[in-house]
């Protein structure tokens, strides 16, 4: 038997084209090492072994070792790709992958949520260089931390879009308004939301929002309960405008009682 495997190995460095498709299937290992050293195995079959979610940390390293398809973006994509690549060596890949390739990670569930998250960083260092067209893309499809993102930076066109994205998170949202520099409009665009202005927690960060626009103020103070109206009302930064509508709620809701 052990010669069967051997003789199977050796012949792997030598198959010809045609054979690799069956080859590649293989659950032995160090056959797909002797085919991955075979000259004949060239890009094209690489990135067919790559799409294999259960090939070994140390043959993903091994590839990613050989010159000659180093230079092959598709290779390096489908490395930094797989949920079993080493951490540093994918980390290393992601520096290299083109903008999209970089959203397509930030949401693979396979992939680590470190590299997730390194993923979204070099998009979001990205944004504000990148012309409206792509925004608007990311905007519809970039993840939760991108499209908190350019709900944070706008323009007004592009957060609009981004309200509306199915991976945006309360939690993110919320680090967003937590952001001095967001504009008024922005935060009225938010405050007029159809899903994200009934949320307790975002009508709260909008209230305390100093570039909330005034006349957004009274449809986030309605409703709110009474210990949410008291502590904004204590806040010593809230502009006086945004207090004077919030007395005027909490005395509504008093009075009700």
């Amino acid at each position: 038997m052990a010669t069967e495997k051997s003789e199977a190995v050796r012949a792997a460095r030598s198959a010809q084209p045609d054979e690799f498709p069956e080859l590649v299937g293989s659950a032995n290992e160090n056959l797909l090492r002797a085919l991955i050293e075979n000259p004949a195995f060239d890009e094209s079959q690489v990135c067919l072994l790559l799409e294999r979610k259960d090939l070994s940390s140390l043959l993903l390293e091994e590839i990613s070792k050989r010159k000659d398809w180093r230079g092959s973006y598709r290779v390096r994509l489908g490395l930094a790709a797989h949920p079993r690549t080493p951490r540093l060596i994918a980390m290393r890949l992601l520096r290299e992958l083109h903008l999209m390739d970089l959203v397509r990670i930030s949401l693979l569930p396979a992939s680590s949520m470190e590299l997730r998250r390194l993923a979204d960083e070099r998009v979001l260092a990205q944004l504000r260089q990148l012309p409206l067209g792509q925004k608007l893309m990311l905007a519809r499809r970039g993840s939760a931390r991108v499209a908190a993102g350019l709900v944070a930076d706008g323009p007004e066109q592009v957060a609009r879009i981004a309200l509306d994205n199915p991976f945006l998170t309360e939690a993110q949202l919320l680090k967003a308004l937590a952001r001095e520099a967001v504009a008024a409009r922005i935060l009225g665009a938010v405050a007029r939301h159809g899903k994200w202005s009934s949320v307790i927690n975002v009508r709260v960060a909008l209230l305390r929002h100093p570039h909330l626009p005034a006349e957004a103020a009274p449809a986030l103070a309605n409703g709110l309960p009474r210990r949410e109206l008291e502590d904004l009302i204590g806040l010593s930064r809230l502009g006086e405008n945004v207090r004077a509508i919030l007395r005027k709620a909490l005395a509504e809701k008093k009075e009700r009682r």
